[in-house]
């Protein structure tokens, strides 16, 4: 029987933010269905025209999540029973819109989004245009990290390792994100008239620390 020697790796990097993504999430209640999937359409082309004035392709909105839901409320019946009934259709229509990291380009984004109907609610993250090469980058760490443990291991155990048996690695999604503020309401723009005066944004958002681990499992002798 072969003997091995199990070592789990971990890397860990610091990436600067080089793009801001905006969450835009729009729901209403109406009373038929139809309406309420018409209302989604209107809102999302009107959001889309806004994001045009700036020079964005229309293209750019990008859907992550649309629903149309019954919503039901409770009442007491002439009998003193509670009963619900129908309100209407409720809509949610989430999207994401991306672009490269500039503080004075977000402050023009808000500002004609705060315009749109609706009050879309928002929430403002910041990534990377490019998480493939972090993850290899992150990847390879967490090899030469596990490399490095299976030597100080094997020379406190007196052997000697060999080549590499197996490697363990979960290539699940990774989403190397952070949002330094909190998810708003754009009609809290509209109360503080920035729509006029337009939104000054000054965030310098900080690096995003990530980990991953792999487990490798080397041949001793």
């Amino acid at each position: 029987m072969e003997r091995t020697l199990k070592v789990t790796g971990k890397g860990k990097i610091s990436v600067k933010p080089d793009t801001i993504r905006i969450i835009i999430t729009q729901t209403e209640t109406k009373k038929k269905y139809d309406e309420a999937v018409r209302e989604s359409a209107l809102r999302k082309t009107e959001i889309t025209e806004a994001l045009e004035s700036l020079g964005f392709d229309k293209k750019s909105l990008k859907t992550l999540y649309f629903n149309v839901d019954t919503e039901y409320e409770g009442y007491e019946a002439k009998d003193h029973s509670w009963k619900q009934r129908l309100v209407g259709y409720r809509y949610t229509h989430r999207m994401k819109f991306e672009f490269p990291s500039d503080n004075e380009r977000l402050g023009k984004v808000l500002t004609v989004l705060s315009a749109c109907k609706g009050a879309p609610e928002f929430t403002i993250q910041y990534t990377i245009a490019d998480p493939e090469a972090a993850k290899n980058e992150l990847l390879a760490k967490a090899v030469e990290d596990s490399k490095a443990k299976a030597k100080v291991l094997s020379s406190a155990a007196g052997v000697k390792i060999k080549e590499i048996v197996t490697i363990d690695y979960s290539w699940g999604e990774m989403e190397i994100v952070s949002a330094p503020m909190r998810a708003m309401a754009l009609r809290e723009c509209k109360m503080a008239d920035t729509a006029a005066n337009g939104i000054d944004i000054d965030i310098e958002a900080d690096d995003i620390d990530v980990t991953d681990t792999v487990t490798i499992v080397w041949g001793i002798e």
